[in-house]
């Protein structure tokens, strides 16, 4: 039975992509047989020929060393570095929650761990035409318990407590933070952590510098944190 983590973020830009690829790297060099996935990626390059390279899946790919295919970790990829709801609507092909679902039970048929990725903060628009889709409902449809991912530095107090009350509120269950472009040493940063986790009552799962290639978390820890995938 495959297990699942989702990995959503205080915001955009806070690294979610990064502690991604860093966690599916741990995985993968324990012998985890783990997996990328996610639903939508906005901000993507063309190849020569046209198509699009999902960046975000590229990424994980290189630094993991997974070989994992590029074409199963995203079903939706858009160029515009915009919400996907706005991509979508400007280049078409917006996003179906049948289709994400789909995606998600290949990638778990294959792998045993698998890490799924959300687009921007925890109130992303992933659809908001014919279909009305937000983050939390792909994460409710795959019934996923997530890790936050958050800023070390100043102003984390408020994204992660604002984060977390809107969480907690629509019951969506979060096992712990992973604090990004962490300095050890830095009074304010320790404090931030300290009175995130009193604030929240989240632990801390790990403290990751900037250009870190290796997540600093015991690999026995990290699959806890991972749940049976309960859907069909």
């Amino acid at each position: 039975m495959s297990k699942a983590i989702f990995i959503t973020g205080t915001g955009t830009d806070i690294g979610k992509t990064y502690i991604s690829a860093l966690i599916v790297k741990k995985l993968a060099q324990a012998g985890k047989n783990p997996a990328y996935y996610k639903a939508a990626m906005s901000g993507n390059d063309r190849c020569q020929d046209g198509s699009l390279i999902p960046g975000d899946a590229l990424s994980v790919q290189r630094m993991s060393k997974i070989k994992q295919p590029l074409d199963e970790m995203c079903p939706y990829v858009y160029e515009n570095a915009w919400s996907p709801h706005l991509a979508s609507r400007v280049e078409g092909n917006p996003v179906d929650m049948d289709t994400v679902r789909k995606g998600f039970l290949d990638v778990s048929s294959k792998y045993a761990y698998i890490t799924m990725e959300g687009s921007g903060g925890i109130l992303c628009p992933i659809c908001f035409d014919e279909r009305r889709i937000q983050l939390e409902d792909i994460i409710n449809e795959l019934q996923l318990s997530c890790i936050l991912v958050a800023d070390a530095g100043l102003g984390t107090i408020n994204s992660v407590v604002l984060t977390y009350e809107y969480m907690r509120a629509h019951s969506l269950r979060i096992k712990g933070i992973i604090f990004n472009h962490y300095h050890p040493g830095n009074i304010m940063e320790e404090d931030n952590i300290f009175m995130c986790e009193h604030l929240t009552g989240l632990p801390t799962l790990a403290k990751v510098q900037d250009n870190d290639v290796e997540l600093d978390m015991d690999v026995d820890a990290l699959t806890e944190i991972y749940e049976e995938v309960k859907i069909k």
